[in-house]
């Protein structure tokens, strides 16, 4: 009786184990889409898988096609460096299919200010110039490369990356993401220049500097 009842416990807990992992609640990726495409009403309310659809009569040929990637971006700022965005917001056609891709300028000494993509992976191909790559795992193991022409990266999600041009003329970098949306998050930025702003105790405590040194930082951001 109680090898049974052992048997019967243990058959419950696999089937129940089963259920979780091959139902939509333990599923790791998004839905399969139930039909051909999605194209993005971006006049529409974001939900939990994307934009809703644009009705099929309305799609056309140039929602599947995006030219943003044909100009080079602005570098003329503090960072020297411009990222073109062809995400959903930008490219409609992209939208509940879990892809995305970035073009990303550099002018001479550019960077990439260290950001994190809470919603994607990345990966990237140096197309340009001479490109130091680097991230920080979630135990402080910082990893990093310089990398050249053709050559590719990969950024796990959801931790803190950036790249800087360490060559000697511009640089240019196509990065891709499984995420229609993959969302950005620049550490610089959300420390000092959120709206309302991080209290100043908060900053001075974290670290360990008296209060000038904070405001002296945050009047870089105000734009």
């Amino acid at each position: 009786m109680a090898a049974m009842i052992t048997y019967t416990s243990s058959l419950i807990y696999l089937l129940s184990l089963m259920v979780l992992l091959f139902s939509p609640f333990g599923c790791c990726s998004d839905s399969d889409p139930l039909q051909d495409f999605c194209v993005a009403d971006l006049n529409g309310t974001l939900s939990i898988n994307g934009f809703p659809c644009k009705p099929i009569s309305k799609v056309r040929s140039s929602d599947f096609f995006y030219d943003g990637f044909t100009k080079e971006g602005n570098t003329s700022n503090g960072v020297g460096s411009a990222v073109t965005p062809g995400n959903v917001l930008t490219f409609p056609g992209v939208n509940t299919l879990g892809i995305s891709m970035n073009r990303v300028d550099f002018a001479p000494g550019g960077v990439n200010p260290p950001h994190i993509h809470p919603r994607a992976s990345e990966t990237g191909v140096i197309i340009r110039g001479e490109v130091l790559v680097g991230f920080i795992t979630t135990g402080n193991v910082y990893y990093s490369k310089v990398l050249k022409f053709g050559e590719m990266f990969v950024i796990p999600r959801g931790l803190a990356h950036f790249q800087m041009n360490v060559g000697k003329g511009k640089a240019m970098v196509i990065t891709a993401f499984n995420s229609q949306l993959p969302g950005t998050t620049i550490l610089s930025l959300a420390l000092f220049a959120s709206n309302p702003p991080l209290p100043i105790k908060v900053l001075t405590k974290t670290f360990q500097v008296e209060e000038k040194v904070i405001n002296d930082i945050k009047s870089k951001f105000i734009f």
